[in-house]
């Protein structure tokens, strides 16, 4: 049996793909996921800046790289992360066909 749709159901199951598609658009959005990446990599490799024994400092010539670089990569997730929420994906515009204007 095959089902008739009128137009409404149409469009209105068109308007709920349109909206899927724009949250899964912000969902997957790549400062996200760079930016979760940088913060939990940068979290790892600060904590292991800390906890650097004597030796290993000695071999970086006296710097603590962990820590610095942990500190870079905090920074830099953090960055991607405030710049998504104060620039936000902008849902796609409308779809207007030529002549919808005049049906309704």
């Amino acid at each position: 049996m095959s089902e008739f749709y009128s137009e409404k159901d149409v469009q209105r199951e068109v308007t709920e793909l349109q909206g899927k598609s724009a949250t899964a658009a912000r969902l997957f959005d790549i400062r996200r996921i760079i930016g979760g990446l940088f913060v939990v990599y940068g979290v790892i490799v600060t904590i292991a800046g800390f906890t650097a024994s004597d030796a290993d400092i000695d071999k970086a010539e006296g710097v603590n790289i962990n820590l610095w670089t942990g500190l870079g990569m905090l920074a830099l997730g953090v960055f991607f992360l405030v710049w998504l929420k104060l620039r936000p994906v902008a849902p796609p515009p409308p779809d207007v066909v030529p002549g919808d204007e005049a049906r309704e």
